[in-house]
C-alpha cells in the first residue's frame, strides 16, 4: 500500500509542477511540502513492521494516471486534489494496527490536507 501511495504522490509531484495554471503557492511552495510528504511517507514506511498480516494486492489504476496525463492542465489539478483528498481518507481511518507515531501521522496528514487545499484554490483562480 505505501509503495501504491508514495507512486500517487510522486505523479502528483509531476502534474501539478508541470501545469500551466498560475499559482502562486504551487509556484512556491508544493515542492516543499511535497518533500516534506515523502519523507514522512518514508518514515512510516520504515517504521511499518507489522509483517504478521497477510498484504492485500489491489492493482494500481495505471489507467487513469495514463488517461489525466493527457488531460489539461485544469483537469490535472482537480485530480490531483482528488487524489490528496483520497489519500488522506485513508489515513484518517483507524491505524492503530500500524507502528507509526502519532504525531508523524498527524504532521502528514495536515501537509497533504494543505496541499489539496491549496491545489483548489488554484483551480478556482
Amino acid at each position: 500500500m505505501m509503495n501504491r501511495i508514495l507512486f500517487a504522490c510522486l505523479f502528483l509531484a509531476l502534474s501539478t509542477e508541470s501545469s500551466s495554471l498560475s499559482c502562486r503557492w504551487m509556484d512556491h511552495k508544493f515542492r516543499q511540502h511535497n518533500e516534506e510528504t515523502l519523507n514522512l511517507l518514508d518514515t512510516m514506511a520504515k517504521n511499518a513492521t507489522n509483517t504478521s498480516e497477510v498484504e492485500v494486492t489491489v492493482a494500481f489504476p495505471n489507467h487513469l494516471y495514463h488517461q489525466v496525463s493527457k488531460s489539461s492542465a485544469e483537469d490535472k489539478l482537480a485530480f490531483s486534489v482528488q487524489i490528496l483528498e483520497e489519500v488522506a481518507a485513508l489515513f484518517e481511518e483507524d491505524h492503530s494496527a500500524a507502528s507509526w507515531e502519532d504525531s508523524t501521522v498527524r504532521n502528514f496528514l495536515n501537509i497533504v490536507n494543505k496541499q489539496a487545499e491549496e491545489l483548489h484554490s488554484c483551480t478556482e483562480e
